[in-house]
């Protein structure tokens, strides 16, 4: 070889080089070869610069934590049942005919002089949820109170309950076990009660 072929083969080398990397060659013919050129020429990995932020994976499903307030969050199954507003009134037995009512018992014994300091209606007590003594009225007092029942029997049962704490005219009972009156007024205030009728 001659120093002026050597610029000839440099050319040769650079045109035969260039071929090949433009695909020039028998594996044109195959798309998969393509394929794996295209695959291996990918994007290059991610590589770590120093001082540069690694991102982190993002949370998969399992990661990932209900707020509290959605784990106690109770999602209603089936219908819903509605109270009412108010329950139902209380019904009482009525007092019999004639017999006078426990307002009007403390009524009288104001109007005689007796004692009778914050009466209160607590005639709710009769019922079920109450005592459940079955009486038609209660009207309590610091002094006595007064029980209407709706039958002469039961007012008769329960005074025999109460024993000497108690007086019964008809269907009406005074009681005298939570009332502060002295023993020697007692007799005023049965006296009154008997003058009702």
């Amino acid at each position: 070889m001659t120093v002026r072929n050597l610029p000839a083969v440099g050319v040769l080398l650079v045109v035969a080089t260039i071929t090949a990397g433009c695909g020039g060659g028998a594996d044109d013919a195959h798309p998969s070869s393509a394929a794996s050129s295209v695959s291996s020429v990918s994007a290059p990995a991610a590589t770590s610069l120093p001082g540069a932020p690694t991102p982190s994976p993002a949370p998969s499903r399992t990661d990932q934590v209900a707020p509290p307030s959605a784990a106690r969050s109770v999602v209603p199954q089936g219908p819903t049942q509605r109270r009412p507003a108010s329950p139902s009134p209380v019904v009482l037995p009525q007092r019999p005919a004639g017999a006078p009512g426990a307002t009007q018992v403390i009524n009288a014994f104001r109007a005689a002089g007796l004692k009778v300091p914050a009466p209160k209606d607590r005639s709710v007590d009769c019922g079920p949820d109450g005592l459940g003594l079955g009486c038609s009225e209660i009207v309590a007092t610091g002094a006595v109170t007064v029980y209407v029942f709706p039958d002469e029997i039961s007012a008769s049962d329960i005074a025999e309950t109460w024993g000497g704490q108690s007086y019964r005219r008809g269907a009406v009972v005074l009681n005298y076990l939570e009332a502060r009156t002295p023993i020697a007024d007692r007799p005023r205030y049965e006296k009154v009660l008997n003058s009702l009728g």
